[in-house]
């Protein structure tokens, strides 16, 4: 009866504990568990790579909380499709009392008159909306609808996790098709899977179907690549490769050279990464690595990301050349990198300490009155725009947090810095 049925479809959890690796959402104290037990659903965007559970989760939710389900997939659905499922959603909603749930499949692929498509009814309840997406919901989802969503991190399955699953949809194949395989090694599997689940158990059904009614019981990892090897991409950009090669593309920017950094990528352009990915990690570089060795490095970056956005593929592989290149061989400093880190950790430690009265502001008598920026010196008011004066809390002044770089443009910041605060430089 479910000859036609895929493995992985047959295999999809229908309860909270049959969802393998996101217990801190689905446990005991896990935020959707306790969700759908106070009956407290709010628009929710689950961000996560591929495989990992987020439509299952949406479905479960739907069970469970006892609301209709309507699912669209961004990449396929527009503006029209969407309101034609609101309307359908109010419809339900004035029958049932619940507002119905709007799972939106790749919510990261909705262009912005998309999403803001989806504001009204969200903001009126008409729908409970659930996003999907593999991408940072930061930069991929409107801010509007963001502000309006919860967003949830979905882990990537663990190597354990994924050899139980290997488990489970051997023990289901075998009993579907009254076979018995045994599964002797399962690090192939793993290896192809890059951490997708539905691809794992699409890969074993795979294989397995290759042997079945054969004499062949026990696969083995030569057994898994031989039927595997024509379908393995040379990088998959959802998968273990995904995080190994971007990087080798930011060690080699990093490291300065040019050539690694324009092979890395190749890799990833001819392996389909998304280019504002890739765009979004060279602007994180030039200011974690660069920065004020050479300030010039964020503009390029910058502008970078903002034309590969209007280009798009294929003239965009030049654009983002041209900047890997200029990045891998700028001067470099991380000493912008260091000196928030090292405030950061600094403020955490010591917590709120007050702000020294001559630098606050007194637009009131009463804060006039209480000396408030009584002793500032405005600097303009001296020889070179310059007047040595406290600018930390009194406990710290004399703390220090930024170290320039060993390079000729922070050479200069040093002797200027030098040059003024002779106690601390």
């Amino acid at each position: 009866m479910n000859q036609n049925i895929p493995l992985a479809e047959k295999l999809r959890p229908k309860t909270l504990e049959d969802v393998l690796g996101q217990e801190h959402l689905t446990g005991e104290k896990g935020t959707i568990r306790k969700m759908i037990e106070n009956d407290t659903l709010n628009s929710l965007i689950f961000w996560g790579p591929p495989g990992t559970g987020k439509t299952t989760l949406a479905e479960i939710i739907s069970e469970k909380s006892g609301r209709t389900f309507f699912k669209l997939s961004a990449v396929s659905s527009g503006v029209k499709e969407v309101r034609e499922v609101i309307e359908d959603a109010k419809k339900q909603n004035l029958f049932s009392g619940k507002s119905p749930i709007l799972f939106i499949d790749e919510i990261h692929r909705f262009n912005k008159s998309q999403q803001d498509s989806l504001l009204h009814a969200v903001e009126k309840g008409w729908v409970v909306l659930i996003g999907a997406t593999t991408e940072n919901p930061s930069f991929e989802v409107v801010s509007a609808l963001l502000s309006r969503s919860q967003v949830y991190v979905l882990k990537a399955l663990s190597y354990e996790k994924l050899e139980e699953l290997i488990d489970i949809a051997l023990n289901r194949y075998n009993k579907d098709e009254r076979e018995d395989f045994i599964i002797k090694d399962k690090q192939a599997f793993i290896q192809y899977s890059g951490g997708d689940g539905r691809k794992l158990i699409n890969s074993v059904e795979l294989v397995l179907n290759q042997f079945k009614n054969s004499e062949k019981k026990e696969i083995h990892d030569d057994d898994v690549l031989s039927v595997l090897q024509e379908t393995m991409a040379l990088y998959d950009k959802n998968g273990e490769q995904h995080y190994d090669i971007i990087s080798a593309f930011i060690k080699s920017m990093r490291g300065s050279d040019p050539n690694g950094a324009v092979y890395w990528l190749a890799r990833m352009i001819a392996g389909g990464e998304d280019i504002k990915f890739i765009a979004r990690r060279m602007l994180i570089l030039a200011s974690e690595d660069i920065g004020l060795a050479n300030p010039n490095a964020l503009v390029i970056a910058n502008n970078c990301f903002q034309a590969v956005n209007v280009i798009g593929n294929p003239e965009a592989r030049i654009i983002l050349s041209e900047t890997a290149i200029y990045l891998a061989v700028s001067p470099k400093s991380n000493s912008a990198y260091m000196a928030i880190n090292e405030a950061l950790a600094f403020v955490k430690q010591t917590g709120n300490l007050p702000v020294p009265l001559h630098l606050r502001n007194a637009p009131t008598k009463l804060m006039k009155d209480l000396d408030y920026g009584k002793e500032y010196k405005y600097a303009h008011s001296y020889n070179g725009n310059f007047v040595d004066q406290d600018f930390l809390p009194d406990e710290i002044k004399d703390r220090k947090f930024y170290e320039p770089g060993n390079n000729s443009t922070e050479k200069k910041i040093y002797d200027e810095l030098k040059k003024k605060w002779t106690s601390k430089y």
